[in-house]
């Protein structure tokens, strides 16, 4: 190797470094940004005064990525924008529309102005997310009828009226990030269509090589299922996937088969490469070996397979490692693996800063790592059975790696994904994409052929569909508890790690081995004893959802919203297949009850409770249903429950809804909380009475706010009365209706109560135990919460 070669590869693991310094700087925060940019100058000086060539590199990659990712952060949409009318000129990125006619777009803005011009500026917001919605009978609520103008198409540009929001989701452990997705995607606002100003289309598509390639695609005669497969592994369409595929794929571990992958971007590469120098050996039979044009050629066609499939991160991951990958094979240098690794590392950091959030960077990059670590100066097995070993060696070491990996990321575990993955990663690899992207090689030159090649494709599809589907019936995937969920995924790739580190004694091998699984990779975090007790606020938006836990008991109460597009948000918190002791559903409003079916279908629930007159819609109606009654009480390890409201008989006939809810009181040992449903002021002093008569009438420790912090409940009587230590109000930023009333919270602060919302703190988690002070957890960071309270609260 050339001493030219060898500085350019000495830089790859300072460009690394660099790119990941910058990310981990940024990921800190304000006082971090701060500290970096002055140390990184220095450095950068200090650097080219001596002429330290990768301190140089680091400064310079870490500046790079940090002021890339500030520059993004602050092109957010303003609060001030928030829910305003705005004009937007933008080019349609992509286009989805659901049966129910709605239609979600990501757009990217040319112009943006606010209609009213004293509104702060939206001129930094460069990418959008906006619903045009169906007309369900919704549109006096601002929702446009998608079927009033034409539907926007991808690459169209279009003039619309939006209402937008700031990036944001719920937040709750073990569930989809919405807000980290947008922050990935680099989607700077959310919001809605709306129908003043009518949209107008400015400007049709250009021409598009993808979408004329899954036309073409598309008017072949094949069945359904091959052209939605070879959309996916040879056009990086995976939205042409059904929602059962995607089942499928996820229950059996092998949704990395359907990204564009170095698999995809390297087969177009070495296929190209091996045309181009046919060609030159034609024309140079002298020296064709040592003709470069076909190496340039090769990579120039690997880079427009990436563009045509629309560049996403995964693909341009893939193009980096290629052609990373092409340059050491065609240059005669010879770096070692992971300086190779550490460059493509960098380079995709350094051409896409949002990348080190995805999870498939680290998926990808540690497996390969691996795949690094197990095989270099190892001569594979020869013989017959040589490929036969590599795959079952390379497929035992990686699955307990990738499984941790995507436990840890995503929450699942595909039990049958090793014996899945062993049996599709040949077929997909050797035989559906290899014979996918021959099919559109000889459709340019004989479309006969191509479609014969497409048609002995799509029966291969059917065999691995048919395949993974047998597979997937030996078990569904698993969901494994919060409490050790990270701690089993660390442990598995801990095991990998031992496993592929060559050298090793195996004795020390499986010493490792037995104490990893000996230290506890399925102990959780201490939960309640006998007189103790948990609650945990899930953050479900404009809705409630709590759940009471003590030593051998669960309690769900309410089970929270359903929106109108039918969306729920206790299917992504509560894995299935569980049990609740009972569920307490506070009256029959969608935002208490919207989750009933779900749960009743993926829980054992030994009993529900409710208003006797509200019966929730879609709650079973079953033996094990019963009413909640002023006055009914229960004992679970040492825990009351006593319901405090509402009166049994005909008392309730004279209630509102919201006044008959369920009001729960749950004590132990001195420690007390009161879940009030949505009761109002007019009811609190009634069930006020029962709550000051008991042995515990000491100040309540927590208060979850009735009507979500609405100025109708959580009257002065009940805040002197009670003097909560701790109020908690369960409702969804930017929501329509003001919620938390600034008066309410105000009232709370006089008294001295520490306010959080699971609008800015995510779910909360409270333990309180015996003689110990009261611990709250907060799953949203930066919200001020650890320990005790000191008078932090959260902002509104």
């Amino acid at each position: 190797m050339n001493r030219s070669a060898s500085r350019g590869y000495g830089l790859a693991f300072p460009l690394a470094l660099g790119c990941m310094f910058g990310g981990l700087a940024f990921h800190m925060g304000g006082n971090a940004w701060e500290a970096a940019g002055p140390l990184l100058a220095v450095l950068l000086l200090s650097g080219l005064a001596g002429r330290c060539w990768p301190a140089v590199v680091v400064c310079l990659a870490a500046l790079w990525v940090m002021t890339s990712l500030l520059v993004d952060k602050g092109g957010e949409l303003a609060d001030g924008l928030s829910g305003q009318l705005l004009i937007v000129e933008a080019r349609v990125l992509s286009s989805d529309l659901d049966d129910r006619g709605t239609q979600r777009l990501v757009l990217q803005v040319e112009d943006c102005h606010p209609l009213d011009p004293s509104l702060p500026s939206c001129t930094p917001l460069q990418r959008i997310r906006v619903t045009r919605y169906a007309d369900n009978g919704y549109s006096d609520r601002g929702k446009a009828p998608a079927d009033d103008l034409e539907q926007p198409q991808t690459g169209e540009r279009w003039r619309l009226g939006v209402k937008l929001w700031p990036p944001w989701g719920m937040s709750n452990p073990g569930t989809f990030d919405y807000q980290g997705w947008l922050w990935r995607e680099g989607i700077q606002a959310t919001g809605k269509v709306v129908d003043t100003p009518v949209g107008s289309r400015l400007a049709l598509a250009g021409f598009s090589l993808r979408q004329s390639a899954r036309n073409y695609l598309y008017r072949q005669p094949l069945n359904d299922q091959a052209k939605r497969w070879l959309a996916a592994l040879t056009l990086g369409d995976g939205d042409a996937l059904s929602d059962d595929d995607w089942d499928l794929l996820n229950a059996t571990g092998t949704t990395h088969l359907v990204v564009v992958s170095g698999l995809h971007v390297g087969l177009v590469a070495v296929l190209v490469l091996w045309l181009a120098k046919g060609m030159a050996r034609l024309l140079s039979p002298g020296n064709w070996r040592m003709q470069m044009w076909p190496w340039w050629v090769a990579g120039a066609a690997a880079a427009g397979f990436v563009w045509m499939v629309g560049g996403a991160p995964p693909a341009m991951r893939a193009l980096v490692m290629t052609l990373v990958a092409m340059w050491v094979a065609g240059g005669r240098h010879h770096p070692s693996p992971w300086q190779a690794l550490a460059l493509a590392l960098g380079l995709v950091v350094l051409i896409n800063p949002l990348s080190l959030w995805r999870p498939g960077l680290w998926l990808s990059f540690s497996a390969v790592s691996l795949l690094v670590l197990i095989w270099q100066g190892r001569r594979p097995p020869a013989g017959r059975m040589g490929p036969v070993k590599v795959l079952l060696r390379t497929q035992l070491l990686l699955s307990p790696l990738v499984s941790g990996l995507v436990l840890i990321s995503f929450g699942r575990l595909a039990w049958v994904a090793p014996v899945a993955n062993l049996f599709a990663v040949p077929v997909v690899s050797m035989l559906l994409v290899p014979l996918g992207m021959l099919g559109w090689s000889l459709s340019m030159l004989w479309p006969p052929i191509g479609l014969l090649i497409w048609q002995l494709d799509g029966v291969v599809i059917d065999v691995v569909v048919a395949g993974l589907a047998w597979l997937s019936t030996w078990g569904t995937e698993l969901y494994p508890d919060l409490s050790w969920r990270e701690s089993l995924g660390i442990s598995l790739c801990a095991m990998a790690l031992i496993m592929g580190i060559p050298g090793m004694a195996p004795r020390l091998r499986w010493g490792m081995m037995i104490l990893i699984l000996a230290s506890g990779p399925f102990h959780g975090s201490a939960g309640p004893r006998r007189g103790e007790f948990d609650l945990v606020i899930w953050d479900v938006g404009q809705g409630l959802m709590a759940e009471v836990r003590t030593a051998r008991h669960r309690l769900l109460f309410d089970t929270g919203p359903r929106s109108y597009s039918g969306f729920v948000p206790a299917t992504g918190i509560l894995p299935p297949g569980g049990r609740f002791d009972a569920v307490v559903v506070s009256h029959a409003d969608l935002d208490h009850s919207g989750g009933v079916d779900w749960v009743a279908a993926e829980y054992r629930v030994s009993q529900w409770l409710h208003p006797q007159l509200e019966w929730p819609e879609r709650m079973p109606r079953s033996p094990s249903t019963t009413t909640c009654e002023r006055g009914k009480a229960w004992h679970w390890d040492g825990v009351e429950f006593r319901f405090l409201w509402p009166p049994s008989g005909n008392a309730q006939q004279t209630l509102s809804s919201n006044d008959r809810s369920c009001v729960l009181e749950v004590t132990a040992n001195g420690r007390r909380i009161i879940i009030p449903g949505d009761a109002s002021k007019r009811t609190e002093r009634y069930w006020l009475r029962d709550a000051m008569d008991t042995d515990d009438s000491a100040r309540l420790d927590v208060l979850v706010l009735g009507h979500h912090g609405s100025y109708t409940s959580t009257g002065v009587a009940l805040v002197e009365a009670l003097q909560p230590v701790f109020s908690v109000v369960s409702a969804g930023r930017f929501n329509a209706l003001g919620h938390p009333s600034a008066e309410v919270v105000r009232r709370l602060r006089h008294a001295g109560s520490c306010f959080f919302s699971t609008a800015l703190d995510g779910q909360l988690h409270f333990m309180l135990r015996l003689g110990r002070p009261i611990r709250v957890g907060s799953h949203r960071r930066g919200s001020g919460v650890g320990g005790r309270c000191h008078g932090v609260e959260s902002g509104l």
